[in-house]
């Protein structure tokens, strides 16, 4: 009889630790961020602007690397918001679409595939487009009279060019399709981590890099950004997205996140970008005096 006692008192112990544990979980709301500034600083701004309107744990998921990664993960269930995605990486990267030009329509074909396929609900940009663009120092650009990408076709088979890891290996808009497109091939080519590219750009350790138009250290290191004369790049529009799942469980959300819609512009988010490459100042301390400065969208509910 003790025993048995003994038993039923540890299965409700039992019990009442996964009750709690599962409960502790329903209310925990994950956001993931990446591996540069930008992604970071979105990735903070989101869990900042839930932390002020929720009761929720907000967990940040911080650099996960890619569009892939974050996919993968909130198709397992183990991430609830992406708060960096780009509508031209995921058109031809993760819906294996082929590329379109107009912003719009690329954003309303992400949106519906992104809700059709997997439930995922892309919300309306944050206001900016992080483009793809090809880009030197002032001193390169003034040696060969570079103002557009079409100007490198006479000297890129003897220019050595830095992308990031990803791009140069992806299919539509990646490497092998840009060479088709601008009939060039460089020198050289050297895929590295995003955030070493300026630095090995700017004391000459390559000649053109493939940088962000979006980056702070466009600005501190005087680069001069070529206009993509061919139209080559599809539209990088940056939004959010969220499981449908999430937004069900807890319907206050979307209001919420559509408070960040159009609130940030290129030129704010290249200096917030510069405020955390160059300044060194903290993403997180960077979200946050960007929705203080904006008293956290609070008039919009009014």
């Amino acid at each position: 009889m003790k025993k048995w006692l003994v038993m039923i008192g540890f299965i409700g112990l039992f019990g009442f630790f996964v009750a709690t544990n599962l409960a502790d979980k329903d209310d925990t709301i994950t956001v993931s961020g990446g591996v540069t500034s930008e992604s970071q600083i979105l990735g903070n701004i989101v869990v900042e602007l839930l932390t002020h309107y929720t009761d929720k744990q907000v967990v940040f998921l911080n650099n996960l690397g890619s569009a892939n990664m974050m996919q993968a993960a909130m198709e397992r269930g183990d991430l609830d918001i992406a708060s960096p995605r780009y509508t031209g990486t995921d058109l031809v990267g993760t819906l294996n679409l082929p590329i379109e030009k107009d912003p719009d329509k690329a954003l309303q074909l992400v949106q519906k595939e992104f809700q059709d396929r997997y439930q995922f609900k892309w919300f309306p940009s944050y206001g900016f487009s992080n483009q793809f663009t090809f880009m030197v120092t002032k001193e390169t650009a003034d040696k060969y009279g570079l103002t557009k990408v079409s100007d490198l076709q006479k000297y890129a088979d003897h220019l050595n060019l830095g992308t990031d890891q990803t791009w140069y290996k992806r299919e539509g808009d990646g490497y092998q399709s840009f060479t088709e497109a601008y009939q060039m091939t460089f020198k050289r080519v050297y895929p590295m981590q995003v955030g070493l590219l300026y630095d090995a750009l700017a004391i000459n350790e390559l000649d053109v890099i493939l940088g962000y138009s979006t980056d702070g250290r466009v600005d501190s290191y005087d680069l001069v950004m070529l206009e993509d004369d061919q139209i080559f790049f599809p539209p990088y529009t940056c939004s959010l997205v969220a499981t449908e799942k999430v937004l069900q469980e807890n319907p206050e959300l979307a209001g919420i996140l559509s408070k960040l819609e159009n609130t940030i512009n290129t030129e704010m988010m290249q200096k917030m970008n510069g405020e955390s490459d160059s300044q060194l100042i903290e993403p997180a301390l960077i979200a946050k005096q960007f929705l203080e400065a904006h008293h956290y969208f609070e008039e919009e509910s009014e």
